[in-house]
């Protein structure tokens, strides 16, 4: 279906002639509406980042950003898939469509004062931005608002198709995107990620894809004391299942990930637990290892529902392939990057980032990065080397041609979905990243919207390389549902208190300023550490 659509639309198209010189002149030109537009960009990552709102509750971001894009001429479908914060925002006409997505969600008990090398949080045991998830759309944002300008000004044909990754740190939502279509028509998705420096790659990821699943299982209630023979116990059932995948985990594949909290382990002691829930994630390199752990899991469940007299059911809440991307369009962004190169970094933005590190005991105390990660082309091994984690940009990775442009607005040697990784993310560092990396995300644009030969060869790397092979078949059902109930609780609780501390641009220049914190602030020890480095 996809090469089909992807084949007529190709025929109807009518594109300007190439011309290189224009197009150069017109890249030097978006770099410059970019550098004109960092206190916008600067406003959005503040604004995000003091919303600190976990997956499917990011309700604030969501109200935000699509009346930003409306006052800026975009038309908005919200609510899409009936996932409530989920939408997606259009401007142009035609063929090509680009998407260009970045998640929004942030993580659990992660809330951080930016510009502190220490732990400071803005809430106690609040959601914070320790992924960096608050920076992705200040970036896309402002490479739509240059492209735009000059798409109307030169009437080049096109649509810029701005969409966000909801409740990504749940893997709840980029497979239900593709299973409704949103993306069937599109030629190319340019996906934006915090990151430590500025690069893009192809060919398979490395990563692990998974399932994510609840097992409910339910018993009956007595008095723990008084008549515990009468009890069925769910949460029994819960503990046999877990004893049950640990001891199988010594005869799993090396490649494999799998990990699981108690969401419900009952209401008190002294009455047999009626109900119990384990939520698991099961990760694995390919679609077929994947299937097969979620199906040894369900055994387990059985064997757990056994021997207690309890019933179980399961719940599918989000899902993730392995991610493979695209070689045309990664070489192209590539180009810009050498083009663009890293933030000139001050002297305070290195004193933070070399504070943080000392702090966190990372193995290297070297600041921000100085050097692009390659030198060179981005190259494809065979050799990949796994890597724990997941993300579901993979499911549209595997829909249509994509890429993950990776940007520096974090630093080397934090933990990762951590308070520390919230650090810099409301800094001149995520600042200065989110510039970097929309002056390569709009000058690729550019270089699709010129040069139709782009799009061309990265079908064709789609479709006769990645997908010839390898067939898309999503880990999800059409009848499972977005799980929009998760984290309801958790905002309910710290909402009222963390709306004391959302961004007012109107009043303050940046978020630092609202927080009246010293930028950077660092510990005197901290500074002896470093001076004895030296």
């Amino acid at each position: 279906m996809i090469l089909t659509n992807h084949a007529h639309s190709q025929k109807n198209t009518k594109k300007k002639p190439a011309e290189p010189d224009k197009l150069e002149l017109l890249k030097q030109e978006v770099i410059a509406k970019i550098d004109n537009n960092q206190k916008l960009t600067q406003e959005i990552n503040d604004m995000l980042f003091s919303f600190s709102e976990l997956g499917f509750q990011e309700y604030e971001t969501s109200k935000y950003l699509t009346e930003l894009l409306e006052k800026k001429g975009f038309t908005v479908e919200k609510g899409i898939a009936n996932i409530p914060t989920a939408w997606i925002a259009k401007w142009g006409s035609g063929k090509p469509v680009i998407a260009i997505g970045s998640d929004v969600d942030c993580i659990p008990k992660a809330s951080q004062k930016p510009g502190v090398a220490y732990k400071d949080p803005i809430v106690e045991g609040a959601p914070g931005h320790g992924e960096g998830h608050n920076s992705g759309q200040a970036l896309n944002i402002t490479a739509a608002l240059a492209l735009k300008e000059i798409m109307e000004r030169e009437k080049i044909p096109g649509t810029l198709m701005l969409w966000p990754g909801v409740a990504e740190e749940q893997v709840g939502t980029k497979a239900i995107f593709v299973r409704e279509g949103y993306f069937k028509d599109v030629d190319a998705c340019i996906f934006t990620h915090v990151a430590n420096n500025l690069g893009v790659s192809w060919g398979d990821a490395g990563n692990t894809g998974l399932v994510s699943v609840k097992f409910h299982f339910e018993g009956a209630a007595a008095h723990a004391a008084g008549a515990p023979w009468r009890g069925k116990s769910a949460l029994d059932a819960v503990e046999l299942m877990n004893i049950g995948w640990n001891f199988k985990r010594e005869h799993l594949e090396t490649t494999q990930r799998s990990h699981y909290v108690i969401s419900d382990g009952g209401d008190q002691p002294n009455v047999v637990p009626s109900k119990a829930t384990v939520w698991y994630y099961f990760r694995e390199r390919t679609y077929p290892k994947i299937k097969n752990l979620f199906d040894n899991g369900i055994k387990i469940a059985e064997g757990a529902a056994l021997m207690t007299d309890t019933k179980f059911t399961y719940e599918i809440l989000g899902s993730a392939w392995p991610g493979h991307f695209n070689k045309a369009l990664a070489a192209t962004a590539y180009q810009n990057i050498k083009k663009v190169g890293l933030p000139k970094w001050s002297e305070e933005d290195q004193l933070l980032a070399k504070a943080s590190q000392i702090e966190l005991k990372s193995p290297e105390v070297n600041g921000l990065a100085m050097e692009l990660d390659s030198v060179s082309e981005p190259v494809y091994s065979p050799l990949v080397i796994r890597q724990g984690g997941s993300d579901d940009i993979a499911d549209i990775s595997w829909s249509l041609p994509t890429i993950v442009l990776r940007y520096p607005s974090n630093m080397p040697g934090m933990p990762g979905h951590h308070w520390a990784n919230a650090i810099t993310m409301a800094t001149p560092i995520a600042h200065k990243g989110c510039t970097a990396g929309a002056k390569v995300e709009a000058m690729t644009i550019l270089d699709l919207l010129y040069k139709p030969q782009i799009l061309k060869d990265a079908w064709e790397y789609y479709n006769n390389t990645q997908t010839k092979e390898q067939k898309y078949t999503p880990l999800i059902s059409k009848d499972d549902k977005p799980a929009i109930q998760l984290n309801t609780s958790i905002m309910q609780t710290f909402n009222p208190e963390l709306k004391k501390y959302h961004y007012d641009p109107s009043k303050y220049n940046t978020y630092l300023e609202q927080l009246g914190i010293k930028y950077p602030t660092v510990r005197q020890d901290q500074l002896d550490a470093l001076k004895a480095k030296k």
